[in-house]
């Protein structure tokens, strides 16, 4: 069963077992500390993408852009072209499948230090169901 955890813990140490998504939102809760120009953005999964915890730790700089990944990476070029150091956050299928033509043309073209942040890879979101299994990163048909 996935963790529930709500709160942040702030460091892990060598040999520690944690999920990959919790220790992305803690560390995002870090640079966001560390850095004021840090903003996340989010396709409405930050429960599952654990971004909830830069959410609640920096709500102003916390962007929840809906099922619309396209939308997001665009917002995110905008916002890297100001200087802010976006993280954009979905689950592997749609950050490359939804907003790929944004990826390319809207950051990669422009060398826009946007980071895409993509989880859930594979068929590891079996509860969801196809439309959401990346079978592409596993299968090669």
């Amino acid at each position: 069963m996935a963790s529930q955890t709500t709160e942040v813990k702030n460091s892990y140490k060598l040999g520690d077992m944690v999920a990959t998504r919790e220790a992305y939102g803690a560390t995002l809760v870090e640079l966001g500390k560390s850095n004021p120009q840090v903003v996340v953005l989010d396709a409405d999964l930050s429960g599952s993408t654990m971004t909830k915890f830069f959410a609640k730790e920096f709500p102003e700089r916390f962007f929840n852009m809906g099922i619309a990944e396209a939308n997001m990476i665009g917002t995110a070029a905008g916002l890297a072209r100001m200087g802010k150091i976006p993280f954009a956050s979905s689950f592997a299928m749609f950050a490359s499948g939804r907003a790929w033509e944004f990826v390319r043309n809207s950051v990669a073209h422009n060398h826009l230090g946007v980071k895409v942040c993509a989880s859930h890879a594979g068929l590891t979101v079996g509860e969801d169901g196809a439309s959401h299994h990346l079978r592409y990163d596993t299968h090669n048909s």
